[in-house]
C-alpha cells in the first residue's frame, strides 16, 4: 500500500510565497520489476511512456496480484515540483495543479505533496477515480502505462479560479510536462500568455516521444510561450522527425531555440540529455 506520509508542515495561508508552479498529471504510481514477458504482453518498450488504451485496463489489477508492487505517489509535473520543493527549502515555494478523483488515492496524492512542502492546488472530480500509472521496471530501465482517469479532466475553468490565479500571479516559473497537452492545451496557453506578459519563464518538457508523434499541433500551439525546452535524446530526435528537421540532437536543439518567441527575448533555451 501507499507509504503513509510525512506529517505536513505549515503552509503560509498566503500565496506570495510562491516562486514555482507546475500544472500536470497527478497519477498514483504502481510500480514492480517484471519480465521480459509481461512487457510483450502489454506492448510496452523500455525507456518508453504510453497512454492506457483498453487494452490495458486489466493490467493494473494483473500486476498488483502476479508481482510485489510499490504505490508511489507520481505524474512527472509533481515529481519534478516535489523535487524542486526540496531544494527551495521554504514550505510553500512550490505549488501544484491538476486533477483528481475524491477518493483515497487523491486524498494520499494531496497528503504526500503537502508533507513535502508543496501547496496541491488540486482540481477534485467527483466521479472520475485518480489516475494511475503502471512503472514496468527492467534491467534498471522503465516503461510507463499511464490510465489517466480524473487527470484527463482537468478543465481551464479551474485556472481561472481567484485561488489558482492568486498562485499563477505569484509564481515567477511556470513549468509543464508535455503529458499535459493531451489534457489541456487551452490552460498552457493561457499559462503562457500570462508569462509573456509579466516577463516570467514557461519551463515545457518534451517527455515521451509519442507527444511529438501525436500531439504536435496543441505542442505547436505552445512553443512560442516556452522559454526552456527540456527533453532526452528519444524525444528530441522525435521533435526533429516531426519538424522535418532530422534526427541529429544539436540541429534540433538549435532549430527549436529559433522557433518564434511571443516575448522576443531572452531567446529560447533548450536542454536535451
Amino acid at each position: 500500500h501507499l507509504s503513509p506520509p510525512r506529517a505536513p508542515k505549515s503552509i503560509p495561508h498566503s500565496m506570495a510565497d510562491t516562486k514555482l508552479i507546475g500544472f500536470g498529471n497527478p497519477l498514483l504510481d504502481i510500480s514492480a520489476v517484471v519480465e521480459q514477458d509481461v512487457l510483450d504482453k502489454w506492448g510496452a518498450k523500455l525507456n518508453d511512456a504510453i497512454l492506457a488504451e483498453d487494452k490495458h485496463k486489466p493490467m493494473y489489477a494483473e500486476l498488483a496480484e502476479s508481482h510485489p508492487v510499490e504505490y508511489i505517489a507520481g505524474g512527472a509535473t509533481q515529481n519534478s515540483i516535489r523535487v524542486a520543493q526540496w531544494v527551495m527549502g521554504k514550505p510553500g515555494s512550490t505549488a501544484f495543479v491538476g486533477c483528481v478523483g475524491k477518493d483515497q488515492f487523491g486524498d494520499k496524492l494531496e497528503q504526500a505533496a503537502r508533507g513535502d512542502g508543496v501547496n496541491a492546488a488540486y482540481m477534485k472530480h467527483p466521479e472520475t477515480p485518480t489516475g494511475t500509472c503502471a512503472v514496468l521496471v527492467k534491467g534498471g530501465e522503465r516503461s510507463l502505462v499511464a490510465n489517466l482517469s480524473a487527470a484527463n479532466c482537468y478543465e481551464i475553468s479551474h485556472y481561472e479560479t481567484a485561488e489558482i490565479q492568486e498562485l499563477v500571479t505569484a509564481a515567477n516559473i511556470v513549468y509543464c510536462a508535455g503529458f499535459f497537452l493531451t489534457v489541456s492545451p487551452p490552460t498552457m496557453i493561457a499559462l503562457g500568455k500570462h508569462v509573456a506578459e509579466k516577463h516570467k519563464t514557461f519551463c515545457l518538457n518534451l517527455s515521451a516521444p509519442f507527444i511529438c508523434q501525436f500531439f504536435k499541433d496543441p505542442l505547436l500551439s505552445v512553443m512560442p510561450y516556452v522559454d526552456f525546452l527540456f527533453g532526452n535524446e528519444s524525444e528530441a530526435a522525435e521533435f526533429g522527425k516531426a519538424m522535418g528537421w532530422g534526427e541529429e540532437l544539436d540541429v534540433v536543439a538549435l532549430k527549436a531555440a529559433a522557433m518564434p518567441k511571443e516575448s522576443g527575448s531572452p531567446p529560447r533555451g533548450g536542454v536535451f540529455s
